[in-house]
């Protein structure tokens, strides 16, 4: 990721999006406070480099690394993010679920039996005006992973598409966040 970043800076890349689903890790980002590590012997821990804090990775969520020249695309981090999280509230849409951004908190979130509930997760880099990392839609992971961190550092449960009672494969979740993709590219016009 890196590399590209930096190649797209040079003008040797394209921008990139990547959609991939990781073994059970957790990762720390550059604000992750180490109270919030609950269960330091649950998975390895990866310090990330983005912003954020703790947060989990496994199978059932699909995480999406986004790589994009923001020197052409406007110059404006908090536009990106809120960018991403419309991108993620209409990827949900598609499957009956009414996402929101709450403000001061970054990621999506949904209504659960238990109140509001975080969806997805969004952790950035930008170097040099081309972002690096990105977002993870919790699909069909299993939840109990999340127990080991505070994720994001924040009190609320996190659930997911299956908890929510949609079953959703990786294929129609992915075939989704392609069909939004030109509306998120298109919020990003410099």
């Amino acid at each position: 990721m890196e590399a590209i970043a930096t190649g797209i800076r040079a003008g040797t890349e394209a921008e990139q999006v990547w959609l991939v689903e990781h073994p059970p890790l957790y990762t720390a980002g550059t604000s992750a406070d180490p109270a919030e590590l609950v269960d330091k012997a649950r998975f390895a821990v990866f310090d990330a480099g983005r912003g954020g804090r703790y947060t989990y990775h496994g199978p059932g969520q699909r995480t999406v690394y986004v790589m994009l020249d923001l020197a052409a695309r406007g110059r404006d981090v908090r536009a990106f993010v809120a960018a991403l999280e419309q991108w993620i509230i209409s990827v949900l849409a598609d499957f009956g679920v009414a996402g929101r951004a709450i403000p001061g908190k970054v990621g999506v979130w949904v209504d659960s039996a238990e109140g509001a509930a975080k969806i997805a997760a969004i952790g950035v880099r930008v170097r040099r005006w081309v972002s690096l990392h990105g977002l993870a839609i919790n699909v069909a992971p299993d939840l109990e992973h999340f127990a080991g961190i505070i994720p994001c550092g924040l009190p609320e449960p996190v659930t997911s598409l299956a908890a929510l009672g949609r079953a959703v494969t990786m294929p129609e979740l992915d075939a989704s966040l392609q069909r939004h993709l030109p509306a998120l590219l298109a919020r990003l016009v410099a």
